[in-house]
C-alpha cells in the first residue's frame, strides 16, 4: 500500500476541495462516481443520492460490506438580516468558535456561489472593547459578511440570496513536508481516499478477494442515517471506515488507525474488534484501542435502523474532529493496511 499513499493524499485534496455540505453532495458524488468508473469498478446511486460499488469475491453468498461519507458539515442560510449579514443553521454537529473567522461560500438556489466571512456580529474590539472576545459564540451572534456590496436586506435578495441557501467552509487544505494534512473535512473525506487507494492497489495487483465485497460512499453520516439503508442482503460485516478521535483521555494520535470498541451508540462487535486488533498485530501495523464518547458512524446508524450484520468501526487518528483538522500520512497508511489486510482475511465472524 505504501506506493499508492501519494494517491490518497492526492485524492483526499481534490474531495476536500469539492463543497459537500450534508443535502448537497451531487457534485461530490458524481466526482467519486468517475473515479470509482476509473479505477474499474460499476457503480448504482441509491435514492438518497449515495454510492455503491462492489467487487466480485470467491464467496458470493456471503459478502462484506465497507464504507466511508463524503458529506461534511456546513450550515444554511437561516436569516437574512436587516444590515446584509446572514445568519445561520448548523448542518451536522460542531462549536460555533471553530468556524469563526472562516471563509465559506454560499451557493444559491440557481447555482450562483457567492463568499463570504464568518464572524459574530461584534468582531471589533475597536468598537465593542475587549468584551468581545468573552462572549459566547452562538447562532444568534453568528454571521456571514458577505464579499458583495450590499447593505440592506432587500441588496441580499437581489443577488438571489435566499433562506436554505446552502454554505459550505473553506477547507485550506495543506500538506506539509513533514507528513501532515491540515484541513477541514478529514472527517471522512480521507477515509473515503483510503478506500480508493486500497481499491487502486486491488486493481493493479489482480488479487481476488476471499467474499464479494461492496463498498458504500454514503452522504448523510454526518446527520444520522448516511449509511442505514441499501445494504445487500447477503451483507454480514459491515465495516465503517471513519476517523479515530483524538484528546484527553485518548490512545489514538495522528499516527495510527484507530479501533473504535465503543462510541455513543454502544459497543461495536467484540468478535470483529478482536478480529481487526489481530490482523494489525499480525501485519505489524500501527494501531490503538479507543472509546469514543459523543461520536456516531454509518456502521452505528446501520444497527439502529435494524440491520442484521457485524459491525465495526476504524479509521485515521485525526486530531481537532469537526474543528480545525490535522492527521499525519502514516495515519492513512496504517488504515489503508489495515483495511486490505481485512478485506484479505477469510475468516468471517459468523
Amino acid at each position: 500500500m505504501k506506493q499508492h499513499i501519494d494517491y490518497i493524499v492526492e485524492t483526499f485534496t481534490k474531495l476536500a476541495n469539492i463543497p459537500s455540505p450534508s443535502g448537497n453532495t451531487a457534485n461530490v458524488i458524481n466526482w467519486a462516481e468517475g473515479e470509482l468508473h476509473r479505477l474499474g469498478l460499476e457503480t448504482v446511486r441509491t435514492r438518497k443520492g449515495a454510492l455503491l460499488a462492489s467487487l466480485p469475491g470467491t464467496d458470493t453468498k456471503r459478502h462484506r460490506l465497507l464504507t466511508a461519507h463524503v458529506d461534511t458539515l456546513g450550515a444554511m442560510v437561516k436569516e437574512i438580516k436587516a444590515n446584509g449579514r446572514l445568519k445561520l443553521a448548523m448542518i451536522g454537529g460542531f462549536a460555533w468558535n471553530a468556524v469563526e473567522g472562516e471563509y465559506c461560500q454560499i451557493e444559491t438556489a440557481a447555482g450562483k456561489i457567492y463568499t463570504g466571512t464568518i464572524l459574530t456580529s461584534k468582531a471589533s474590539v475597536h468598537v465593542y472593547g475587549r468584551d468581545a472576545g468573552k462572549l459566547e459564540r452562538t447562532e444568534q451572534l453568528m454571521e456571514v459578511r458577505i464579499d458583495e456590496k450590499v447593505k440592506t436586506r432587500e441588496d441580499v435578495l437581489a443577488l438571489g440570496i435566499a433562506v436554505g441557501d446552502f454554505v459550505s467552509f473553506d477547507p485550506r487544505v495543506t500538506v506539509t513536508e513533514s507528513g501532515f494534512i491540515k484541513s477541514r473535512h478529514i472527517d471522512d473525506k480521507a477515509s473515503v481516499a483510503i478506500l480508493f487507494g486500497v481499491l487502486k492497489h486491488i486493481s493493479e495487483s489482480g488479487i481476488t478477494l476471499p467474499f464479494t465485497t461492496h463498498f458504500l460512499i454514503s452522504n448523510n453520516e454526518e446527520i444520522g442515517y448516511g449509511g442505514n439503508s441499501n445494504i445487500p442482503e447477503e451483507v454480514v460485516e459491515y465495516l465503517a471506515v471513519d476517523m479515530g478521535a483524538i484528546g484527553d483521555g485518548q490512545t489514538t494520535d495522528e499516527y495510527c488507525v484507530s479501533i473504535c470498541a465503543k462510541d455513543s451508540s454502544g459497543p461495536y462487535h467484540y468478535g470483529l474488534r478482536k478480529h481487526l486488533v489481530k490482523l494489525a498485530e499480525e501485519n505489524n501495523i500501527y494501531y490503538q484501542v479507543d472509546i469514543y464518547p459523543y461520536y456516531g458512524s454509518d456502521a452505528s446508524a446501520a444497527i439502529r435502523a435494524g440491520a442484521d450484520i457485524v459491525h465495526g468501526l476504524i479509521g485515521p487518528g485525526v486530531d481537532a474532529s469537526h474543528s480545525h483538522e490535522r492527521t499525519h500520512r502514516d495515519s492513512l497508511e496504517n488504515t489503508a493496511k489495515l483495511v486490505l489486510a481485512y478485506l484479505n482475511s477469510t475468516e468471517l465472524m459468523v
